[in-house]
């Protein structure tokens, strides 16, 4: 992608986040709200709410009108395929529970793939007023929007487990016996290990208020738009192989290569 293309794509996400913000905030904390699950009682909780589906339906209508040939995958409705190989990953509400709880952890979250790697991604947090945007392309930037203010993020130099903040959304993200094995030898190492995180934990990473983030179970609209935000500012974000994450499952999220490569030897 070009530098052009990509601005334009940012101007895009910024539009899909506009009109994200009203919804969720209609929503939320509004003792009007309506649940349910995705899945059948014995599989788990996994609820889905009005504001969810409404915010995706939204924000698939900008995209079939601005960008009709880029593909979008999508929480809430069936993929679209691309027709000129870039696909918008949205998950309209990240941390549902939380949502529905009335705590402020959740958010709205864009990312747009260029068929290699996410290159522009976006969580907004409409409570707090908060944006944060991430572009991992030729020109790298991580930024926190706050009202009329603006600042450049980057990570924390924290390179000792031994001194790291973890985060982490909740312990029952481990499904294998294995998982919680690993996930435990690196959390009695850190500092201080802090769930109920969701996507605000990758925020606060790149922030450099936090060291690590680690979690399993995750779709592909959980974790693209927080790639590009974690990376321009500095950190590292791959499964727990060391590999790419992009599609979800098992990612870990480090403020700097020094304190990835730790944590990583106590996965393998």
């Amino acid at each position: 992608m070009i530098e052009a293309e990509i601005a334009s794509c940012i101007s895009v996400a910024h539009r899909l986040c506009d009109a994200a913000h009203p919804i969720a905030m209609a929503y939320f904390r509004s003792g009007e709200l309506q649940t349910e699950s995705k899945t059948a009682q014995d599989a788990g909780y996994d609820p889905v709410t009005l504001a969810d589906r409404a915010i995706e339906a939204e924000m698939r209508d900008i995209l079939g009108s601005l960008r009709p040939e880029d593909g979008i995958l999508g929480e809430e409705w069936p993929d679209k395929p691309s027709a000129n190989g870039l696909q918008w990953v949205l998950d309209p509400i990240d941390g549902t529970r939380a949502f529905i709880s009335g705590l402020p952890s959740w958010g709205v979250l864009v990312a747009l793939n260029d068929g290699d790697k996410p290159v522009i991604g976006m969580m907004l947090q409409p409570f707090t007023r908060e944006r944060f945007v991430g572009v991992d392309a030729d020109t790298r930037s991580s930024t926190l929007y706050h009202g009329t203010t603006e600042r450049s993020l980057r990570t924390s130099t924290t390179e000792r487990i031994g001194n790291a903040l973890m985060c982490c959304t909740a312990p029952d993200m481990f499904s294998a016996d294995d998982e919680i094995r690993k996930f435990t030898a690196i959390s009695e190492r850190t500092r201080l290990t802090r769930f109920g995180t969701d996507c605000y934990g990758y925020a606060m990473l790149a922030m450099g208020q936090v060291d690590l983030v680690v979690e399993a179970s995750l779709k592909p609209y959980d974790i693209q738009a927080l790639m590009p935000l974690v990376r321009a500012a500095g950190g590292v974000v791959t499964n727990w192989q060391g590999g790419d994450c992009q599609h979800g499952g098992q990612v870990i999220a480090a403020a700097n290569p020094v304190l990835h490569e730790q944590a990583l030897a106590l996965l393998a």
